[in-house]
């Protein structure tokens, strides 16, 4: 698996999305098969309860996950379908590593951001970037990975 990591510092809206999503498309078109995941940063679960003129539009994906509307993008762009298991919140993250750690998971370590909260946000992404997203029931060769900015 190969990853491409689009950055742009913790500006919101510059077109991160837009640029992740042509990226893929480039890729795509030289025969390699891709995915998306979009990071945000906030300590929301998901989009689908934000202010939309504070966060912009929200998009609903197949499962019914309430995302970042870049992930509309990225589906229109590279003709494949995401989950909400392509959009990573620190929400998500910290729900997970409590839940983990009141089930006892880490054996009464004390749990930090490092390397708890990173150890999660590299699993998720290995994970996820594994799995098909198109017809093919392929893995994909590549997950673009839009780090978004809030």
């Amino acid at each position: 698996m190969k990853y491409v990591l689009v950055s742009g510092g913790v500006i919101s809206g510059v077109g991160k999305g837009i640029i992740a999503s042509s990226a893929g498309l480039l890729l795509k078109t030289m025969g390699l098969k891709v995915s998306s995941i979009k990071i945000d940063p906030y300590l929301n679960v998901d989009a689908g309860t934000m202010n939309p003129r504070e966060h912009g539009e929200v998009y609903v994906l197949d499962d019914g996950g309430e995302v970042d509307l870049d992930l509309g993008n990225y589906e229109r762009y590279l003709n494949i379908t995401l989950t909400r298991e392509n959009n990573i919140t620190l929400g998500k993250i910290y729900s997970k590593v409590i839940e983990q750690e009141r089930r006892g998971d880490y054996l009464g370590k004390t749990v930090q951001v490092v390397p708890h909260i990173t150890g999660c946000i590299e699993e998720w992404i290995e994970r996820v970037a594994k799995v098909p997203v198109d017809d093919t029931a392929e893995a994909p060769d590549v997950c673009i990975i839009e780090l978004g900015g809030t």
